[in-house]
């Protein structure tokens, strides 16, 4: 839906806000930080104390409420680390503010609100971005360079598991991830989905049963230990999946295993089945098994895997270039679109269609170096 702003005006690295200064700033500010085509101008938060810790941490030079960031003048591209409820509201706001915006998964909570994003932003001529970014890093991009090269021949099948006893056992706050807009599917779902469909292209119908073991889970550790949560969504889905190409997948997404199993995809082709790395992270191994062989062969994963933030600065070289970026808000919404399906499915008891379609994602070159000042 969304069309590339034209090139930026601008010259230099592009300037960052970060909106959200809970725990996964950590991780995006490691990097953003330190690629010299990006500059953190401002870290903004609802609790201004955070904000400030955050931005003493970093060397980041403002801080203060969300306000700062949105009307900084120095800030091209928002990056909103908010609360899964708040994406879409902050992330209009900063639209609204001519600022581009970088938002963690998930995308949106629900359709309509999902849509509406997409629209503001294309009426502004506003870029999106979403995580995850994970499959722009070394592992899944390798991978999909064995697919695209034909190693495995055509592309059919695939199957992805997730499978943990739940967070609750050792998060100290994790009622949130077992509400609406979380529990296994939409929490952990963007990252095999977006794998999936960087492989096969855009996903078409969808079949899914779903389950709950417990209405309620106890909190295992922290200040809140003990205390008693409710659990709102399926703690255990098991979803297929056709894409528009014909290949069909089928995945699993539990809180309810006693055995931890996380990260195994595998996609088999006419001549051969491709194991890829955790598509949580930005690299790993990829194993290969033709037939006829004994064993598997290692692939070692080649190109960056610097961590989250790699899709922000690609979108900023984009901007500066006027070239498409890569994790869209389309993408993203495609993403989002699937699960909701995958939901609906679980209450119909039938097929659901997906109605949506995500652009491809050109591949990242192997000497692609986010330490290297391009801009």
């Amino acid at each position: 839906m969304s069309t590339p702003a034209a090139t930026s005006l601008r010259k230099g690295p592009v300037g960052v806000g970060v909106i959200g200064a809970g725990v996964i700033s950590k991780q995006y500010l490691d990097n953003l930080t330190a690629f010299p085509d990006l500059k953190v101008h401002v870290i903004a938060d609802l609790f201004e104390e955070a904000a400030e810790a955050r931005a003493k941490e970093y060397g980041v030079p403002e801080w203060g409420g969300v306000e700062k960031a949105l009307n900084h003048p120095d800030v091209e591209i928002i990056v909103n680390l908010t609360i899964p409820a708040a994406h879409v509201q902050v992330a209009t706001a900063a639209v609204n503010a001519g600022k581009h915006v970088w938002t963690e998964k998930p995308f949106s909570l629900d359709r309509e609100s999902g849509l509406g994003l997409l629209k503001t932003a294309d009426t502004a001529g506003i870029r999106l971005g979403c995580a995850p970014d994970t499959f722009l890093g070394a592992g899944i991009q390798t991978a999909l360079r064995l697919i695209q090269r034909g190693d495995i021949g055509t592309p059919l099948t695939a199957m992805t598991t997730f499978q943990t006893p739940g967070p609750e056992s050792w998060h100290p706050n994790p009622a949130f991830l077992f509400q609406h807009g979380a529990g296994p599917l939409f929490d952990m779902g963007p990252y095999y989905l977006t794998t999936l469909v960087q492989a096969f292209g855009s996903i078409r119908k969808v079949a899914a049963v779903g389950s709950k073991a417990k209405d309620v889970r106890v909190i295992g550790s922290g200040p809140k230990a003990g205390e008693e949560f409710t659990v709102e969504v399926p703690t255990h889905v098991s979803a297929m999946a056709q894409f528009e190409s014909g290949a069909s997948s089928h995945s699993v997404f539990s809180f309810e295993s006693p055995r931890t199993r996380m990260g195994f995809v595998e996609i088999t082709g006419t001549e051969a089945t491709l194991s890829l790395p955790d598509p949580n992270y930005f690299t790993g191994d990829i194993k290969l098994w033709r037939a006829g062989d004994e064993d598997w062969t290692t692939v070692p994963a080649t190109g960056p895997a610097n961590g989250r933030g790699m899709g922000v600065l690609d979108m900023a070289r984009s901007i500066r270039a006027g070239v498409p970026h890569r994790a869209t808000g389309d993408l993203a919404y495609h993403v989002l679109d699937t699960m909701v399906s995958i939901s609906e499915s679980i209450d119909a008891g039938t097929f659901i269609d997906v109605e949506s379609s995500a652009p491809a994602s050109s591949a990242i070159p192997e000497d692609w170096a986010p330490e290297t000042a391009t801009l």
